[in-house]
């Protein structure tokens, strides 16, 4: 920046306070930094702190000299020990490295120093409003119950989550030689270990050196035991001494310790809390670390996500011309990433809240899906890093040898599927008078031949007033039915193995819309038709109001429903999935904020139930008892007092009581106000949910997107099928260039032969990218 050096003010002297020190310093050792830090300099938190390769390498370009003392105390390990059940299952080539958190605070207090850094320990921060006007720029590393953050709430628009478990820090004085995750299955409940080395052992040590190693002759390691808050009020922790909730820890753990004791430091049971905030930056303060975002330490990221903060925070100023371009340009680059890392760890936050779910599992495969519990970690990846490992788990899974899990057959009631890919349904709205033409013949038909298992219609309405638009697909007349069979022959006779289901639906209050591209939800300028729905509810302002249905129309709508089922059946359908999701009629029936009846179909969740119920009976009861039934739902509203995760296994288990095959599990679209947490396959924990408790078959949607993706959901279990939209869209042969990206040619997929010369993947040029930012400019 141009003009005099700036003047920094830092509150926090946690390592990404102090980094963003000593980095501010570094590049313009003009600048006038101090450091406040209420406590002592050896105070700390916690025992030890891992740091990824791509952050060490982050640190050795931007000062050599941190990473220099940083390598010499490092502890490095490349294994994941997970012990369930009394079964210990290793995977290799993970790459940590991890050390005293102590240690580092020492290192960075010394690197600030030789670079005349002003650290102020034992001593509380100005208010940030006063620092605001003294200096140029204010950096708010105080933590996650930062009171810069506070005091500036209506800026910052902070949002601060409680989860369900409790947890405690502890160490343990001997190195463990893995990081080790263990299932302890109590009287009480289930708890789980996390633990990991961060000192390594003194050379010549000897085992008799005792239980207690105070000295770290054994190296030492980091302990944390964590336990769903009902279990942890259920073992007594409430109320016992800390004194005491450490022995009992180690005499619960004691088979991983080896009998030795733990130490607590001024650790005391705590629940984690995600904070995300809305801005970053106000005037001239700005948020680090903590202060800015949480992450849960299952993914081992807060002191990573803190020290790359201070990294692009230091690199900004450096590179802009002024702070408020600084700031400006520090989010633009930061919140992308910290909220792709924050999906991640809630998604593993979650999972360990759920672990009771899957002790079930056989043990490979529980491991597997711990390992892979965060999304970010992938079957491909994990058979790069331990092929041994990986092809444990794929055989006891049952994939026969060389055969990828999204290649294994499954078989779903009288029909069985050779591979588990699902082309999703999707709205084409190009047919005339509900007579899909041409257009639908060469979508489907492609997709049939590019190898996926199952190819599923758009949702088929079952009377002309139940249409979404004037080009929505239908089923409700005989031209119809035999325009359908044209395709489902076509399927069947130059695709052979593969499946086509048909999705029976009822636009509800949604219909009478303009053609997507034309305007998504938005009413027909002219030649509108009355809509119908569960209650008289427009889907959103200026939308058409419907009327609420009488007793008698639900009759008439159920036999519509029957009839148009006895059509697909009669066009050559091999599977039919009932449409109860994305607020169309059966769905406005299952949600509390689209039905508001009074009568025996409106109320409690059994009553709103009864009437998709009835339909379900009636289409199954003209549906062939050979072909699978399945039933699409909205696992949640994404909207307050709407459907949520709770009552989705209740929807899913009296569908699965009254014949399902498979619950066809997707979010949302129910009312127009949603606030849907969208992200890399945000919509399979529901599915997972559902599988896991109502123990019926599942097909996963929701931003699926690679083959790495689908083999890694299947594997773990999460999902017995996947659906996948755009990248059908983007690719009608998907399935087919999976398999030979993988070099698979087994009978999981089948080229067409006059696309076998296609099989293999053509030559292209480099597609580089651009690498992330791992060095600062200036000195």
């Amino acid at each position: 920046m141009a003009g005099r050096p700036l003047r920094v003010a830092i509150t926090g002297g946690g390592p990404g306070g102090l980094y963003a020190a000593a980095l501010l310093k570094r590049l313009d050792p003009a600048r006038e930094v101090t450091v406040w830090e209420r406590n002592a300099p050896d105070e700390t938190f916690g025992f030890g702190v891992v740091l990824s390769d791509e952050t060490l390498g982050g640190i050795e370009h931007a000062d050599p000299v941190v990473h220099e003392a940083l390598r010499r105390d490092f502890v490095r390990w490349d294994d994941i020990d997970i012990v369930h059940r009394g079964t210990r299952h290793t995977s290799g080539g993970h790459g940590f490295a991890a050390l005293g958190r102590r240690r580092l605070l020492e290192i960075l207090h010394e690197r600030c120093r030789s670079l005349g850094v002003d650290l102020r320990f034992r001593t509380v921060a100005p208010p940030a409003a006063r620092l605001a006007e003294e200096y140029d720029l204010v950096v708010a590393a105080d933590g996650a119950h930062s009171t810069t953050r506070d005091a500036c709430a209506h800026a910052f628009r902070p949002r601060v989550s409680a989860h369900r478990c409790r947890y405690i820090w502890l160490a343990a004085d001997f190195a463990f030689d893995a990081f080790r995750f263990e299932i302890a299955e109590t009287e009480h409940g289930v708890m789980q270990l996390h633990a990991y080395p961060y000192a390594r052992p003194s050379p010549g040590h000897h085992p008799s050196t005792g239980p207690s190693d105070p000295q770290n002759r054994l190296g030492a390691s980091t302990v944390i035991v964590e336990m769903r808050e009902e279990v942890w009020r259920a073992a007594g922790f409430d109320e016992a001494e800390p004194r005491e909730s450490v022995e009992s820890c180690a005499k619960i753990f004691a088979d991983a310790l080896g009998g030795r004791p733990l130490r607590s430091g001024k650790s005391a049971w705590t629940t984690f809390r995600t904070v995300v905030n809305e801005r970053w930056s106000h005037g001239n303060v700005v948020l680090l670390g903590d202060a800015a975002h949480t992450a849960h330490f299952s993914i081992g990221s807060g002191t990573k996500l803190a020290v790359e903060d201070a990294l692009a925070l230091a690199a900004c100023v450096g590179e802009q011309p002024d702070v408020p371009r600084a700031l400006a340009a520090y989010e633009e680059e930061r919140k992308p990433v910290v909220a792709s890392t924050q999906r991640a760890a809630r998604a593993s936050l979650e999972w360990f809240e759920d672990l009771g779910r899957y002790l079930g599992q056989p043990s490979r495969q529980f491991a597997f899906n711990l390992l892979t519990r965060s999304r970010r970690v992938t079957h491909d990846n994990l058979r790069l890093r331990d092929a041994h490992f990986t092809g444990a788990v794929e055989r006891e899974f049952g994939c026969p040898p060389g055969t990828p899990p999204m290649f294994t057959p499954f078989r779903l009631g009288g029909l069985t599927l050779r591979n588990r890919v699902v082309v999703s349904p999707m709205d084409m709205y190009s047919a005339d008078d509900g007579v899909p033409g041409d257009f639908h013949l060469v979508h489907l038909g492609a997709r049939a031949l590019g190898g996926a298992g199952l190819v599923m219609t758009e949702m088929v309405c079952v009377s002309e007033e139940g249409r979404i638009t004037p080009g929505c697909a239908g089923l409700y007349t005989g031209r119809q039915a035999e325009a359908w069979r044209r395709i489902t022959d076509f399927v069947h006779h130059r695709a052979p193995g593969t499946a086509i289901g048909v999705q029976l639906g009822h636009s509800g209050r949604k219909g009478s819309t303009r053609l997507m591209w034309e305007g998504m939800d938005e009413p027909l300028p002219d030649g509108n038709w009355p809509l119908v729905a569960a209650s008289p509810l427009p889907y959103k302002p200026g939308s058409q109001i419907p009327r609420g249905l009488t007793c008698a129309q639900l009759t008439d709508i159920r036999e519509q429903f029957a009839a148009a089922a006895g059509r697909a059946a009669r066009a050559g359908f091999d599977l039919l999935e009932l449409h109860c999701a994305h607020g169309y009629l059966l769905s406005g029936f299952l949600s509390p904020l689209t039905n508001r009846r009074t009568d025996a179909y409106g109320g409690s969740p059994e009553n709103r139930l009864r009437f998709p119920l009835e339909v379900f009976d009636a289409v199954r009861a003209v549906w062939p008892d050979e072909r699978p039934m399945t039933v699409r739902i909205s696992a949640t509203d994404w909207a307050d007092g709407g459907t949520g995760a709770e009552d989705a296994v209740g929807i899913a288990r009296a569908f699965a009581a009254h014949g399902a095959d498979a619950i066809d599990v997707s979010t949302g679209q129910v009312v127009a106000e949603e606030r849907p947490e969208f992200g890399r396959s945000y919509q399979t924990p529901f599915a997972d949910r559902i599988r896991h408790e109502v123990r019926v078959p599942v097909i996963a949607v929701g931003a699926i997107s690679s083959w790495d993706d689908v083999n890694s959901l299947i594997l773990a279990g999460r999902t017995d099928l996947c659906a996948l939209a755009r990248p059908h869209l983007y690719d009608p042969h998907w399935t087919l260039h999976a398999a030979a990206e993988q070099g698979y040619e087994g009978p999981g997929v089948a080229w067409p032969d006059p696309y076998r010369a296609g099989s293999r993947r053509p030559q292209t040029g480099r597609t580089d990218a651009p690498k992330p930012r791992l060095s600062l400019g200036g000195r």
